[in-house]
């Protein structure tokens, strides 16, 4: 069968993400929804800090389809609810952040922190659990560094947890380095990366474009349902 356009390999600046990965903390395999990278405008310099790679649990494809088939890749990547129904979905998430130019754990769990805590003070949902989970991630963070082609490992379980690990090498190990029980923090951190004011607005468009295709691809029944997301099968 071939393999849709929206299953292969994306390369961000110099790092290439595969189609699927296998992340710690699941026993799934995931495909790659779409990356992009993360940067600011300095003067008249666009500087690159990141890439960035979303990979989602197959079963996405059906769940997301219902509402979005249809709609092209420019009214997703303009829907704040297409990707606040990614951030919320009741699949399993993997984002692998890699660095392009080196960053400390605490400058990157610090802003990350900040990104979070704005966007929970916003939807006034920021309470004492948050704050503490908060305090845990930044934790985790103290005593790292990101050299060029290291990455970081986020995995997001339905239930809540989120999963971190560490990479140095490009590889992606079987297991974590630490687990936070903290649903809010596993949305706002896909959030701060793919929401209103998401960090990459190149992974953004990534996503809506690969998976409008993908969508196409699912069946429906007479009540909407999706009875067959055909992605699993075309996984390579």
């Amino acid at each position: 069968m071939v393999v849709p356009s929206s299953l292969t390999a994306v390369q961000v600046d110099n790092v290439t993400f595969p189609p699927t990965a296998k992340p710690p903390g699941s026993d799934n395999t995931f495909f790659l929804a779409g990356a992009g990278v993360r940067g600011l405008q300095i003067d008249d310099k666009f500087i690159k800090f990141t890439a960035i790679g979303i990979y989602l649990q197959d079963n996405a494809v059906p769940s997301l389809s219902v509402k979005w088939n249809g709609k092209t890749p420019q009214e997703l990547t303009e829907s704040v609810d297409f990707f606040r129904d990614i951030v919320t979905g009741p699949f399993e998430k993997f984002m692998q952040v890699t660095m392009i130019l080196p960053l400390t754990g605490q400058q990157y769990s610090e802003k990350v922190s900040e990104n979070c805590v704005a966007i929970w003070k916003h939807l006034g949902i920021y309470t004492d659990q948050e704050a503490n989970a908060i305090d845990k991630f930044v934790s985790v963070f103290r005593d790292e560094n990101f050299p060029p082609h290291s990455s970081i490992l986020f995995t997001v379980l339905p239930q809540g947890s989120l999963v971190i690990g560490f990479s140095k090498d490009g590889t992606i190990p079987e297991d974590a380095s630490a687990v936070i029980e903290n649903k809010l923090l596993s949305e706002a951190l896909l959030e701060s990366m793919i929401g209103k004011q998401g960090v990459s607005p190149a992974a953004k468009e990534s996503l809506a474009t690969r998976l409008s295709e993908l969508f196409k691809q699912c069946v429906h029944d007479d009540n909407g349902n999706s009875v067959a997301g055909g992605i699993a099968e075309k996984l390579p």
